[in-house]
């Protein structure tokens, strides 16, 4: 493949021109990412690469070293497939959440991603709250969502279903599809164009690798059943990887997105529940949370049933936390600067 067709564009270019004059040094995009040890596409193939010291000693976290999706700086051995990650370029859009072990750490999950599929069945699985935190996960990200409904068929009233999600989607495109039936995927071609990078977010068992199978047009990723009790499944994927797909675009596969934890969202969480944030200036408090406080525009149009009880609470759940994590962040920047 080109360079173009896995997403370079002018933007990462005039990034590595630093490195242009660098002997044996050479743009890539990283693939897979296993046991610090990276597959990384190039202009003549790939190579198996491992980070700088110099770049990891002056990384301030996580991450600032390498994921999948990753545009880099590559040295690559002579006569050799093999090679050491000398820079990461910077990046359009990153999915990120806490690092394990860390408080207020961050690791990148998934780099220069321009569309989302945030997916969700209409069996068990189906729960706006939980879908209101993925399109806030989605936007934080940089990349544009997009809504992939999948098993209709176990639906208990699909029209229903497919209102009350356009309804809180506003804007973002809304698609009912059947994966295992192939039914509906060409919806995402005009999402999926050459060089166009996606990734899919959502509960383990609603079908993200049987439709990045089909989309393949073969069963490379390993699927498993759900339990009929509660139409929860396992996970199947056991690392992360940039998946070239037939038609030109590319998906990024990866055990870890449906764990990703809000970081620094304020400005997502405006876009997803706009309504609310639309009337919070009415309310008799500048300050007002919403909550026991008298004469709140929010809550009287709560109890007018122009927004639903359970989005309030689900905001006021989402706002929580991002401030309990600025607690954190503004704690760990006291001790560092002690």
């Amino acid at each position: 493949m080109t360079l173009t067709e896995l997403g370079w564009n002018d933007a990462f270019a005039a990034a590595f021109d630093p490195w242009r004059s660098k002997a044996h040094v050479h743009p890539g995009r990283v693939a897979i990412e296993f046991n610090q040890i990276f597959r990384v596409y190039v202009e003549d193939g790939e190579l198996d690469a491992v980070t700088a010291g110099r770049l990891k000693h002056r990384a301030r976290g996580r991450a600032e070293l390498p994921a999948v999706g990753d545009w880099v700086a590559v040295r690559k051995r002579p006569e050799e497939d093999r090679g050491v990650i000398m820079a990461v370029l910077p990046r359009r859009s990153a999915f990120t959440r806490r690092a394990a072990g860390e408080v207020t750490g961050e690791q990148v999950v998934a780099a220069n991603v321009d569309v989302v599929f945030v997916v969700m069945g209409l069996d068990r699985d189906y729960n706006v709250r939980r879908l209101e935190r993925y399109l806030v996960m989605a936007r934080e990200s940089g990349a544009s969502p997009v809504i992939l409904l999948t098993k209709p068929d176990l639906s208990a009233d699909l029209a229903a279903h497919l209102r009350e999600v356009t309804s809180l989607a506003g804007d973002i495109l809304v698609h009912v599809v059947n994966p295992k039936r192939g039914e509906g995927l060409e919806q995402l071609q005009g999402d999926l164009g050459a060089g166009t990078t996606a990734t899919l977010l959502g509960s383990s068992g609603v079908g993200k690798s049987t439709i990045i199978n089909r989309l393949l047009g073969a069963d490379v990723l390993r699927t498993r059943e759900v339990r009929a009790s509660d139409s929860r499944g396992r996970h199947t994927t056991t690392h992360r990887e940039l998946v070239v797909l037939p038609g030109g675009g590319l998906v990024i596969d990866t055990p870890g997105m449906r764990e990703l934890q809000l970081w620094d969202a304020s400005e997502s969480v405006r876009e997803t529940f706009d309504e609310i944030e639309a009337l919070a200036p009415a309310c008799h408090f500048t300050d007002c949370r919403h909550r026991d406080e008298p004469r709140c525009a929010v809550k009287a149009a709560v109890a007018e049933g122009k927004i639903a009880a359970g989005r309030l609470e689900n905001y006021l759940k989402v706002q929580e936390e991002l401030a309990a994590l600025a607690r954190q962040q503004e704690e760990r920047a006291r001790k560092t600067r002690r």
